[in-house]
């Protein structure tokens, strides 16, 4: 069975006025979004932290426990918590609290990020990328399994026969690796037998497939048991394929050209677009377009689960929610019929 979830930033949205909300707007705004989510039956709501004035979200597990409060059935985690900078301990009781007030329908997604601003926020060394990580989720892999923690590494103090609370109800907590596509971190999340989420936000899916081949050589390698393999991408469905481009084009080009001067990239043309909607990982379009590609994108690398992240810039809540509606009533369905 393929899931189909929905991802958030918390993108600052422009309001009525065509100024952006106020952060806290956007965080209310936001818990509705995953409301209505609920409400379509889609299985996975994702919310990303990041320590920007373009996205609202800094605290995931606040909000999740929030959207926890009003809902019944979606599963609730990150899109993703980043563990570099964050203490691995404090993270898993952040989700396993979650865990506890949704009743059972937490997870995580643990990865590095796109973004680097949590690194001086919180007094780390960004020449310790690699280690921070690798050590990081060595411990958080060690609280997961329930089990008293011993252990040292060379980022923090070590622990020695230590016991964390509160413990999971039910099983361990699921927890994913998020990976951006390379081999190093394909082999790590397979190391310690988690499911792997793939960040495809450019070029062809398809081009991807042989991380996905490597990931299940590396399961089989270290005698582990299948683990699922999913894909968060960015998506935007409206009524036509017309209304979708001209909707979502000024905001997508509004969020990757702020980010863009930041890391030097020229500015988004219009063909830039296209290409991402025609053969690369942009979802947009009608029902019936977003479908097929979404469709194509699972059978391609097998997927387990597709994650559309449906915020895209300043684009405002009330399309958003529009194109939630469609993707949960419409397309969903649509692609469960193409697989079958």
């Amino acid at each position: 069975m393929v899931e189909f979830a929905l991802d958030t930033f918390g993108d600052v949205t422009l309001g009525p006025d065509g100024r952006a909300l106020p952060q806290a707007q956007v965080i209310r705004n936001l818990v509705e979004e995953a409301v209505l989510a609920d409400g379509l039956g889609i299985d996975f709501f994702g919310v990303g932290e990041h320590h920007r004035d373009d996205f609202a979200i800094s605290a995931p597990e606040v909000v999740l426990g929030a959207i926890a409060a009003r809902t019944s059935r979606i599963r609730l985690g990150s899109a993703v918590t980043v563990l570099s900078s964050d203490d691995p301990i404090r993270v898993f009781q952040r989700f396993s609290t979650l865990d506890a007030v949704s009743a059972g329908r937490a997870e995580v997604i643990l990865g590095r990020g796109s973004f680097t601003e949590s690194f001086p926020l919180f007094g780390f060394e960004l020449d310790q990328y690699e280690t921070l990580f690798e050590e990081k989720l060595d411990l958080f892999a060690a609280v997961r399994s329930g089990e008293p923690v011993s252990w040292e590494g060379t980022v923090r103090a070590p622990l020695v026969n230590q016991r964390v609370f509160p413990p999971v109800e039910n099983g361990p907590l699921r927890a994913w690796v998020g990976v951006g596509g390379s081999p190093k971190s394909v082999i790590r999340a397979a190391r310690y037998g988690l499911p792997m989420m793939l960040a495809i936000i450019g070029g062809d899916p398809a081009r991807f497939r042989p991380y996905v081949d490597l990931y299940h050589q590396a399961l089989a390698q270290f005698g582990l048991g299948a683990q699922p393999v999913g894909v968060h991408s960015h998506g935007y469905v409206a009524d036509s394929d017309t209304q979708a481009w001209e909707e979502l084009w000024p905001h997508w080009k509004a969020s990757r050209d702020r980010i863009g001067a930041e890391r030097g990239w020229p500015a988004a043309r219009p063909e830039d677009f296209e290409r991402e909607i025609a053969g690369g990982s942009l979802y947009l379009g009608s029902p019936e377009t977003v479908a097929r590609r979404i469709a194509a994108t699972v059978g391609a690398l097998e997927l387990s689960r597709f994650e559309m992240k449906y915020s895209a810039g300043t684009l405002p809540h009330e399309r958003m929610m529009r194109s939630i509606e469609l993707y949960g009533g419409t397309v969903v369905p649509m692609v469960k019929d193409m697989l079958a």
